[in-house]
């Protein structure tokens, strides 16, 4: 197992994000010599479960000479404690399945190999994608394709990862997603994989609180019930589980995020109508003011 000593060199070209008005640090200071030396460790290829921090992402992002890209989203975790969390929501164990998108500098995908999980990640930008590769070279459970997942055929990358497993009698049935998502690309994330039942058992996001807050709301008496409370309705049963500070983020966005936990079903679960395709072209027609109106109708028939 070797380490990569260019990730351990100090480089300090991005300055530390400011607290915004009283917004405290979610992240105590460490002065002594102890300290700087184990968030120097920290970012080390093949180092099993050392927490990621600021100074950590700092670090790999430098080790490539990169910034965080507004036009990717990226907004990097840097609070090890929510990755335990958010790996906690999906309960992933030993020999399950994950598929992670965007895994950045790897803080999540860290937490999910020490939990003996099978990783899949989905990195848009390159050398995000080269530094994980290089970051994890380590383990044969680590995967990463470059590609852009709402361009990407995701199923099939996930059945030939099923196929790849070599005990045959323990082959998963379904896998799990767990990922820290870019914010613009939720909904398409969310489109994406909620109708993937029989692939995924459960897909478990962290996304801006207030697209949390509305995609989970189940209630018809709501004008802020939209066509996709629908669709995460009929192939989900969603729960909102944590609220996520800004201040755990580099760089820091200007808004909370929240977890939320999609519980696939099955498509014999699926309401039943006498066509999705037909369904759900019925529901994005319908004029807003009266969309209430048109779900209300069907919601006893189709066994909401």
């Amino acid at each position: 197992m070797s380490s990569a000593p260019h990730l351990l060199q100090t480089i300090s070209p991005i300055a530390p994000p400011k607290p915004r008005g009283k917004v405290r640090p979610s992240l105590p200071a460490h002065n002594s010599t102890a300290d700087v030396h184990r968030r120097m460790l920290s970012i080390t290829c093949g180092t099993k479960r050392s927490p990621d921090d600021y100074h950590a992402t700092l670090r790999a992002l430098n080790s490539r000479g990169r910034r965080p890209r507004k036009s990717f989203g990226q907004h990097y975790m840097l609070n090890s404690e929510v990755n335990e969390q958010l790996a906690g929501a999906a309960n992933v164990q030993e020999g399950d399945v994950v598929l992670e998108i965007g895994p950045g500098t790897g803080s999540l995908t860290n937490v999910l190999l020490d939990k003996g999980a099978i990783v899949l990640a989905i990195e848009k930008d390159p050398h995000m994608a080269a530094l994980v590769k290089q970051r994890f070279s380590h383990t044969d459970r680590f995967k990463v394709w470059q590609e852009d997942f709402v361009k990407c055929h995701i199923r099939s990358h996930m059945f030939l990862l099923f196929e790849s497993i070599s005990s045959s009698d323990q082959k998963p049935r379904h896998a799990k997603v767990v990922s820290n998502i870019p914010f613009n690309i939720s909904t398409d994330v969310v489109k994406q994989l909620l109708p993937m039942g029989d692939v995924f058992s459960e897909v478990v996001l962290l996304l801006q609180e207030e697209t949390a807050q509305r995609l989970v709301e189940s209630s018809l008496r709501t004008s802020e019930y939209r066509p996709i409370n629908i669709f995460i309705n009929f192939y989900s049963d969603p729960e909102y589980k944590f609220k996520v500070p800004r201040s755990t983020f580099f760089p820091q966005p200007n808004v909370d995020a929240a977890v939320v936990a999609f519980k696939l079903k099955q498509a014999a679960d699926y309401p039943a109508v006498s066509s999705t395709k037909s369904f759900f072209s019925m529901v994005v027609s319908f004029p807003m003011p009266n969309l209430l109106c048109m779900t209300s109708f069907f919601w006893g028939d189709i066994g909401w």
